[in-house]
Parts: structure tokens; C-alpha cells; sequence
């Protein structure tokens, strides 16, 4: 038999195969069973995040809100304070964790429970940790100002009589809660790294810096750049921290978009006010993070 002829032979039986569909659809038992597991995450998704975020954008959704927002002198103040806050806040922190995971990812015995002594700020719970930070900052009686005066007898500062130091001491407490989490997450994307890079750097002669920059940098880019962003939109929607440890002081001088709504709609019972406050925020946090997102697929480096 000839190759056609042969290749001619053999089409019915690759014909008479069965395609398996791509997307086979369900049925019977199989569609009951799938139906089951999906009504109850689409309830509670419905009930606690589609509804909600409806029901705040029909809240604020009248052009007259902005209008009243934008005349009003505290609005500026907490917008610049949120873009500070979170851009500063942000980079600062993941600088540190980024540094701080090179550290916790030395091989000696003693590291380990050290880390372990380092995580224990993120394990407290927010609020008694931020009036913590209250408490020591408040006045010559707070412990601070008082070590100061016993120690060196010099007079602290009074660290909420001025909006950017009142707004320094949030970043710090927020910093502080936070920072452990973080390193712990760039801890794990460097123990991914293959150590064969770093031993390979070694005998290449490479020195810290140039394994930092050449090898640490360019891997863990994807997941740094992701970590800055979560943190970013995290801090520009966190509440407890300038709640609790400056409250605004002074009169709001350190407010950000969250505490300010929050102020609008309880303090000054406007809580269409108060929405439109916190959605004036998207305009900037989505564009934010689009443009992140788009960094991370264009560098492509995958650990």
C-alpha cells in the first residue's frame, strides 16, 4: 500500500474518534452538586460585597456631594495626607521588609526564634497596639516624653500639636504593625530563589551588592512590585491607625480620606458625605493599580 493510500486508510478511524469537548456542561446530579457549592459564595458575595459597594455608590453618586467636598478646606488636607500616607508609608515599609528578609534568611540557629520575636507586633491585635502608641506619645506624661526627661532631662516634643509630626507618628505605629508581615512574605519569595544563583555568584566572584542587584532584585520584582500595591490600597483605606493613635490631631490637621469620612458621617451626621469622601479615592487607586499590574506582566520574571 502507498503512503496516501495508507494515510487514506487510516482518516475513518481518526474520524471515528470521539472529540472530548473542551467545556463539557453538566447534568443531573453533577449540575445539583455544583449548583449547591456555588449559591452559597455567591450569597454571601452578593449580601457582603456587591451590595454594599451598589448601595455606596448610589449613596454617593450625587454630583452635589463633590461640590460640598471639594469647598470644604479639610478635604485637600486629608487627600494630600492619604497620597503621602500611602506612597511613603508604602515604599518605606516594603524597602525595610525587603531588607529585613535578607537578614532572617541567614542560615545561623539564633535567627529563627528571632523572627519569630519580630513577628509578634503583627500578631497583637490593632487596637490595643495603636492606643499603645497613643498612650506613649500623649503629652510630657506619655512614656516617651517621660524616658526622655528622666534619661537625658530633655523635653519631648509635643508630638500631636502639628500635623505632619502627628502624621509621622501614625506612619511609624502603622509601620511598626505591619512591617513583620511583609518581611515574612519577601522571606518566602527568597527562599525560592535556587541557592545554585547565589553559590554560581560566588565563584564568579561576585560580591553582596552585586548578588543584591543581579540575582535578589531582578526575581523577586514580580512580587515585590505586588506587595507594594496591596499595601498601598490597604493603607489608603486603613482607619485604625490615624484613628487611634493621633485622632486627627490637631484639629484634623492629620486626618486621612477614611478618619475624614468617618467624621462626616458620624461626627457631622452626613453619611452620603462621608461615601463620597472615600470614593473620591478610586479615580486615583485604580489607575494605580492597573498601571502596576502591567509593570508586573511586562517584566515576566518569574521566581
Amino acid at each position: 500500500m502507498s503512503s496516501p493510500q495508507h494515510a487514506l486508510a487510516l482518516v475513518p478511524g481518526v474520524l471515528g474518534r470521539r472529540r472530548v469537548p473542551r467545556h463539557p456542561h453538566l447534568h443531573g446530579a453533577e449540575l445539583a452538586w455544583a449548583v449547591a457549592f456555588v449559591v452559597p459564595y455567591a450569597t454571601v458575595i452578593a449580601a457582603f460585597a456587591v451590595y454594599p459597594i451598589a448601595y455606596a455608590v448610589w449613596l454617593g453618586g450625587n454630583p452635589a456631594l463633590y461640590a460640598e467636598l471639594f469647598s470644604d478646606p479639610a478635604y485637600p488636607v486629608a487627600m494630600a495626607n492619604t497620597a503621602f500616607f500611602a506612597g511613603f508609608g508604602a515604599n518605606t515599609m516594603m524597602f525595610a521588609a525587603l531588607l529585613l528578609s535578607g537578614f532572617f534568611t541567614r542560615r545561623q540557629r539564633w535567627v529563627k526564634p528571632l523572627l519569630a520575636v519580630c513577628l509578634l507586633p503583627w500578631a497583637l491585635p490593632a487596637i490595643p497596639a495603636f492606643v499603645s502608641f497613643h498612650w506613649m506619645l500623649i503629652g510630657e506624661y506619655g512614656f516617651l516624653n517621660s524616658a526622655l526627661w528622666q534619661l537625658f532631662g530633655i523635653d519631648g516634643p509635643q508630638w500631636f500639636n502639628q500635623g505632619w509630626l502627628s502624621l509621622g507618628c501614625d506612619i511609624i505605629a502603622y509601620v511598626w504593625k505591619w512591617l513583620p508581615f511583609w518581611t515574612l512574605i519577601l522571606v518566602g519569595g527568597r527562599m525560592a530563589i535556587p541557592q545554585e544563583l547565589y553559590e554560581a555568584a560566588d565563584i564568579d566572584g561576585a560580591g553582596v551588592v552585586r548578588r543584591f542587584l543581579h540575582i535578589t532584585v531582578p526575581l523577586l520584582g514580580n512580587l515585590y512590585l505586588i506587595c507594594t500595591a496591596l499595601a498601598a490600597i490597604w493603607i489608603a483605606g486603613d482607619f485604625t491607625a490615624v484613628e487611634l493613635v493621633s485622632n486627627g490631631a490637631p484639629a484634623r490637621a492629620s486626618d486621612v480620606l477614611a478618619t475624614l469620612s468617618e467624621h462626616y458621617a458620624f461626627d457631622s451626621g452626613r453619611p452620603a458625605l462621608g461615601v463620597a469622601a472615600a470614593l473620591s479615592a478610586l479615580p486615583v487607586l485604580i489607575p494605580l493599580v492597573i498601571v502596576l499590574m502591567r509593570r508586573i506582566e511586562a517584566r515576566a520574571v518569574q521566581l
